[in-house]
């Protein structure tokens, strides 16, 4: 694969911003080291752009035929180093690969014996079941690894302005509800990581006792009692109390993965919910998910400095993925003499998906998350969204971000 083609714009009129980014594009196809005939396309818009949707697609699929497109509208979009919050913004990305490694999927295209080692995911969130969904999803893949993210559109149009809040996303269609999105054989080379944007603040736990979403007991203790004692609010006023509690969250984790990766962070596998109630008459709490008996539970809170640097960790990983600084020495000797030994893989290409609740407003300044994903992979080309939940694995998570790149 070439380096791939990226742009994004921004415009009162959509169509007017896609053809900025198009000209963008088509500057960029003088470089004999990108994409000159694409095969596979990511295009995200705003909430502000949700009613043109299908006339964004279709001008895309005009300009390149050929092209497979997948993609989402999101209440913000990413590009290189840049976000777009609250105004009408495209951001699109052009790849080449191979059309037999890849097939495009939705709720009218199966995929049929299609043999899918990963796939990227967009869904409505106001799909039903749409936990089992993914998990159904991530079951027909060889790696069990899917990525992607939920549409998300505000639910309240501001005054004044007559856009349709809309939570579509895209797969050689325009869909609403349900789930699509693009599958890749093995044959695709990817580096895929997820990134916490919260804390424990408190001991990891263990569900002894639930019903449904209500916690009753942790650790054979009571949920109520474990919670104000974590989060030390055990003797205050309930009117003092209030806000800290309303700042609560919790991580959840099954009872095989690593609740903790280390000391005061998070393990990738664990997934962040809202605490939505409290149950005095049965001494429990509620939470915005299900919590069978087993699963590891720890109360936890957004934290500005642990996703900052929770972000340049997975950076790195990446970055050292694609060029470790030691080899084995069974692979150093395979390499002697042929030029190789030092060559990094290149990315070619990258998609990010972040927390609608993260971006610049959590980061301190506008574009701040995506400045240091700029400066930890370089100047790459990328694409993404703001989502109201994210994909990765067979979970569905809340409050971070996840991070994946095409290797050239």
């Amino acid at each position: 694969m070439k380096l791939f083609l990226h742009a994004h714009a921004t415009h009162p009129d959509g169509k007017t911003a896609l053809a900025l980014a198009a000209a963008q594009i088509e500057a960029q196809r003088v470089r004999a080291d990108v994409v000159g005939q694409p095969t596979i396309g990511w295009l995200y818009l705003t909430d502000h752009l949700g009613g043109q949707t299908e006339s964004l697609l279709a001008d895309v699929q005009r300009r390149w035929p050929g092209t497979a497109w997948i993609g989402a509208v999101g209440v913000g979009i990413s590009g290189n180093g840049v976000e777009y919050f609250d105004e009408p913004a495209v951001s699109l990305m052009l790849g080449d690969i191979p059309r037999e490694y890849f097939k495009v999927f939705s709720g009218i295209r199966p995929l049929g014996t299609f043999d899918v080692a990963t796939a990227q995911v967009h869904a409505d969130p106001n799909t039903s079941d749409l936990s089992e969904l993914i998990g159904e999803m991530a079951d027909r893949t060889s790696t069990g690894y899917l990525f992607g993210g939920l549409a998300s559109a505000r639910a309240d149009v501001p005054p004044g302005e007559c856009w349709p809040a809309r939570c579509a996303h895209i797969a050689d269609g325009v869909f609403e509800g349900g789930l699509s999105g693009v599958a890749f054989s093995a044959d695709v080379a990817m580096v895929s990581r997820v990134t916490q944007g919260c804390q424990p603040v408190g001991p990891v736990r263990h569900v002894t006792a639930s019903d449904r979403n209500v916690v009753l007991t942790l650790d054979d203790e009571p949920a109520l009692d474990c919670l104000l004692r974590d989060m030390d609010i055990n003797d205050r006023e309930p009117r003092e109390a209030l806000p800290r509690l309303r700042q609560t969250l919790v991580g959840l984790s099954d009872s095989q993965d690593n609740a903790l990766s280390r000391a005061g962070q998070f393990g990738n596998d664990t997934r962040v919910r809202h605490l939505v109630g409290l149950d005095p008459a049965r001494n429990g709490i509620a939470i915005g998910d299900v919590a069978p008996v087993g699963t590891q539970l720890a109360f936890c809170s957004r934290n500005t400095i642990a996703a900052r640097r929770d972000l340049v960790r997975i950076c790195s990983e990446i970055r050292e993925e694609l060029a470790p600084e030691a080899l084995s020495m069974e692979t150093a000797l395979a390499l002697k003499g042929t030029g190789l030994e030092h060559a990094p893989q290149r990315i070619a290409g990258a998609v990010y998906v972040s927390c609608a609740g993260r971006g610049g407003g959590h980061f301190g300044a506008p574009s701040a998350e995506l400045a240091i994903v700029r400066h930890a992979l370089g100047d790459v080309p990328l694409v993404g969204f703001f989502a109201s939940g994210e994909i990765a694995r067979h979970h569905l998570y809340g409050y971070t971000g996840v991070l994946t790149v095409f290797t050239a």
